[in-house]
């Protein structure tokens, strides 16, 4: 089972906002020794969210969703969820319960039929807590769909990953080093990389860096899977390179540009 995001807005696709659900995700699901498999962004395009989620449906992936749940005519994720899985748009009785009481504490009325739309839901879903403002989001067939706003997305994502994933939360363990090559072309690590990886069965991972602002061009080289397969990796990694004499240093020892 893997696990993705889908992050929906035209707003983050324009430019007007900066997409911040991305880095949080990854962060939420690091601290529970989870790690994400894929991330996908989608504007306000009904079609292509329809498409876009009969797709993620289809992995049985445990996926997040971001945004698109209110009830103005730019939100059109629950209604293209329905439309993904077949399934009717109905008013989920507890979703309605929680809508009316969150509006009449706050504004004394009753709730209209704009606010308790954001209650209808794919049929069979059940509702997912906001503690913010208690107007729920929903979830079907391992998919949570949460608010665009952060305020309310990230602690409703928390409480899914401890109530419903505990069983997965650091179930396997789970390392990454790296060290900086200097004035090395990649093309000339590629033997050293696929050999690391055929031995110590970890992935071996190189991220240029073009240098500037006082950071030499050098290549962060480094490995991630079992803890004490990385670090034989990493000692075997070291050795490899000063008989090769490709200076290399930890990465906290780059020298100056």
């Amino acid at each position: 089972m893997g696990i993705g995001v889908l992050i929906i807005g035209d707003e983050i696709l324009s430019g007007r906002r900066a997409d911040k659900h991305l880095a949080k995700a990854i962060e939420l699901l690091s601290a529970r020794g989870m790690a994400l498999s894929w991330a996908r962004y989608c504007g306000d395009d009904r079609p292509l969210l329809i498409e876009t989620l009969q797709q993620s449906f289809a992995t049985g992936d445990v996926v997040f969703s971001f945004g698109g749940i209110g009830a103005t005519p730019d939100d059109h994720t629950r209604q293209a969820a329905a439309a993904a899985l077949g399934l009717d748009i109905v008013l989920h009785p507890e979703a309605e319960r929680a809508i009316r009481e969150a509006i009449f504490a706050r504004r004394g009325v009753e709730a209209g039929p704009q606010q308790l739309a954001m209650g209808e839901f794919p049929a069979g879903s059940e509702i997912i807590p906001n503690p913010f403002n208690q107007i729920p989001g929903f979830s079907i067939r391992e998919h949570w769909f949460l608010p665009g706003f952060p305020q309310m997305s990230w602690p409703m994502m928390e409480a899914v990953l401890d109530t419903h994933y505990a069983h997965l939360h650091h179930l396997t363990p789970w390392a990454e080093a790296s060290l900086a090559v200097l004035d090395t072309n990649e093309s000339a690590l590629i033997d050293l990389m696929t050999d690391l990886q055929e031995r110590f069965g970890v992935t071996v991972f190189s991220l240029p860096n073009l240098g500037g602002e006082g950071v030499p061009r050098h290549i962060d080289l480094g490995a991630k899977g079992e803890p004490a397969a990385v670090e034989a990796a990493m000692a075997a990694m070291r050795e490899a390179l000063t008989a090769r004499a490709a200076p290399w240093c930890e990465l906290g020892d780059l020298p100056a540009a």
